[in-house]
């Protein structure tokens, strides 16, 4: 049973940091070349989509600040006090709310673009879309807010004063935790998976009653299907602990490895994914990237 919970030796927690940390800069180098791009071009920051889709880019190099950062800690320094570790989980449980809330909200913005063409530029303005990220991350707090009070109301005066490992099944492992942290999480996925289906099958019959803009209908309905992609891809965080269960009940010699790359597959690597799935696809984005990337000074003058 020991060897089952014992640490990795010195080279082994070295080389699985060095690998989360290099993927970590990596993804966010590109994510904040993504972010820098937005900010230079005044034609992105004064489109709702854009903002909605830079907003998602900003959110992931945050989670994946905070995971790459946990890990790095839990391994250098080991336990740390509680306080700090309920600040940082409290942001998680944020961040990890908000990606499928923005998810829904550019498959709305999508199907209002192509649906209601006309009405678009008075419902989706630069303003309404400020106020409507606002609003998601007031709705993202308001579970990790329940998990404060869950936490107060439970835990004796004494708990807070420990140093403890920073994890959620540590910190949030009472019956109201599980409670609210299920409850929260089929509310809020629920929500996003039924906008993400009304949303793909407007813009679909849409697409196929249509004839002028076909293109436009076809690029809006493959759009909201890689929302629903990534969304699952979202959703790895919610099955990552159970099936570290059966992995390590399977493998336990292997119990380090299994985690680390579990955590690898679903906190780091996706991370990289909205830049990849929606900047790319985008001819305007790409091109200033591809600026950055290339270090193509000339181009920048020409393109912005």
């Amino acid at each position: 049973m020991n060897s089952t919970i014992q640490k990795d030796q010195f080279y082994d927690s070295f080389i699985k940091n060095f690998i989360s940390v290099v993927f970590g800069l990596i993804i966010n180098y590109i994510n904040g070349t993504f972010v820098l791009v937005f900010f230079k071009s005044s034609i992105f920051y004064s489109d709702p989509r854009y903002i909605l889709y830079t907003h998602l880019v900003i959110n992931d190099m945050i989670m994946l600040s905070i995971s790459v950062g946990l890990q790095v800690t839990t391994y250098a320094v080991g336990p740390f006090s509680l306080s700090v570790c309920c600040v940082v989980l409290f942001v998680t449980v944020i961040v990890t709310k908000n990606s499928p809330l923005n998810l829904a909200c550019m498959a709305i913005e999508r199907y209002i673009a192509i649906c209601k063409p006309l009405h678009h530029p008075q419902i989706c303005t630069v303003r309404r879309t400020y106020m409507l990220i606002w609003f998601i991350w007031i709705l993202s707090a308001v579970p990790a807010f329940s998990d404060i009070f869950i936490t107060l109301s439970t835990r004796t005066e004494s708990f807070f004063s420990t140093a403890v490992l920073c994890h959620m099944v540590i910190i949030r492992n009472t019956w109201q935790h599980v409670v609210n942290d299920t409850v929260s999480n089929v509310v809020y996925l629920l929500f996003v998976w039924i906008t993400l289906i009304v949303t793909y099958f407007k813009v679909l019959s849409a697409a196929n009653a249509a004839s002028a803009d076909r293109v436009s209908a076809r690029k809006g309905r493959n759009t909201i299907l890689l929302h629903g992609g990534q969304l699952l891809l979202c959703m790895m965080s919610y099955i990552t602990p159970l099936l570290s269960t059966v992995l390590v009940d399977l493998f336990p010699q292997s119990r380090t490895t299994i985690l680390f790359l579990l955590f690898l597959f679903s906190n780091v690597l996706p991370r990289l994914l909205s830049p990849l799935i929606y900047g790319l696809r985008d001819k305007q984005f790409a091109e200033r990237v591809k600026v950055y990337f290339c270090c193509k000074k000339t181009q920048i003058i020409r393109v912005t």
